[in-house]
């Protein structure tokens, strides 16, 4: 008992290298850039004053939103989705899958609950002895099971989910933008210290190391920055790329997409002014999405949303009940429908009204 502790609390020690890593790497930036370049190489006070600010503009939501990150807990699956006691003790009793399942099924009855395994099972996490809720995976690093679970990362060392899923594509974005402005302005005196059109001095090894570094980091972030980018405007997480979520009729990859402003709303909330703050603004409470309401690919130009058609899952599965999606995960889908009721109540006011005034006219008559 006492190395598996020991094992696991070195594990955890040696988890923080790589966050210990970039934050070394951060700081001598800011020293190379503020002291090095800004100050010693750049002697024009215009240009000095415009670097920094910007600088500092883009560091300080560069740091904020990756503490948030690393700092932010996971969000995990809730109570209700816990087994009753009873209900424990006779899964933990019974040998048999079959009987297993019958057992989670009545568990689950009440839960808002659409995928389920690969062979159609209720998704159960005996590590945790929880239901998985949709979307939720379980985490061998963090050792549990995360809500809504994109994947695990080691540059932040912690689980991105639900909870820090915004923040942890404004750690891509701002990394970016911080990579980007400092390997452009140092460009010009990268340039003059090689071509040695300005004198030897110790600025000259960092502002050429800067400009490697930032040019070498800005190339390796943009292709994750651009690959989740198109997972949020999918819908889905770094898993659900790979593995097509399960529903009672069978895989689909899309069962999640609302439509791209919809999706995108989903992960950084209905106010725009809050989308680049790295505060959160998600929609839903991480343990029910709303799914597709129907099974053709609702991002092409035919496609078109209708109240009244149903999941065929939901149709031709087992006849379990399912509590509806939840107020704040409906609204999403509320919204095509308003329109359309208050067209039609208009409507049939108007047809009344004529009713009316015809039925008067002609007793006046």
């Amino acid at each position: 008992m006492a190395p598996t502790h020991v094992l696991r609390c070195c594990q955890r020690g040696l988890a923080w290298i790589p966050v210990i890593f970039i934050a070394l790497v951060v700081c001598w930036s800011y020293y190379a850039y503020v002291v090095e370049l800004c100050i010693l190489t750049i002697h024009n006070t215009g240009e000095k004053f415009i670097y920094l600010v910007v600088f500092h503009l883009s560091f300080v939501m560069f740091v904020w939103s990756y503490w948030k990150t690393i700092f932010t807990r996971p969000a995990n699956p809730s109570k209700e989705f816990c087994l009753p006691k009873s209900e424990k003790e006779q899964y933990e009793k019974e040998q048999r899958p079959e009987t297993q399942q019958e057992i989670l099924k009545r568990v689950a009855t009440g839960l808002p609950l659409y995928t389920r395994t690969g062979a159609g099972a209720v998704r159960y996490c005996d590590r945790c002895q929880v239901i998985k809720p949709d979307r939720c995976h379980h985490c061998s690093a963090c050792d549990m099971c995360v809500l809504k679970m994109d994947h695990h990362c080691p540059w932040v060392n912690n689980c991105v989910g639900f909870s820090n899923y915004k923040f942890f594509i404004l750690f891509l974005t701002y990394s970016l933008v911080y990579c980007l402005f400092i390997a452009a302005s140092v460009l010009q005196y990268f340039i003059k210290f090689w071509t040695s059109d300005l004198p030897e001095s110790h600025a000259k090894f960092h502002v050429l190391f800067l400009f490697f570094v930032a040019a070498m980091f800005c190339i390796s972030i943009l292709s994750l920055f651009t690959y989740h980018l198109w997972l949020v405007g999918k819908n889905r997480s770094t898993i659900e790329a790979f593995r097509a979520p399960v529903f009672r009729n069978g895989p689909d990859k899309n069962g999640f997409s609302l439509g791209f402003s919809k999706n995108i709303a989903q992960v950084f909330g209905d106010q725009k002014k809050y989308w680049l703050l790295p505060v959160f603004t998600s929609q839903g409470d991480g343990l029910s999405f709303p799914t597709r309401l129907v099974t053709i690919d609702p991002e092409q130009p035919t496609e078109c949303l209708q109240p009244g058609v149903l999941d065929k899952g939901a149709v031709e599965g087992p006849a379990e009940q399912t509590s509806p999606v939840s107020e704040s995960q409906n609204r999403l889908l509320a919204n095509d429908y308003h329109s359309e009721d208050e067209h039609k109540e208009t409507d049939i006011l108007k047809s009344d009204e004529s009713e009316a005034i015809t039925i008067s006219i002609e007793s006046e008559s």
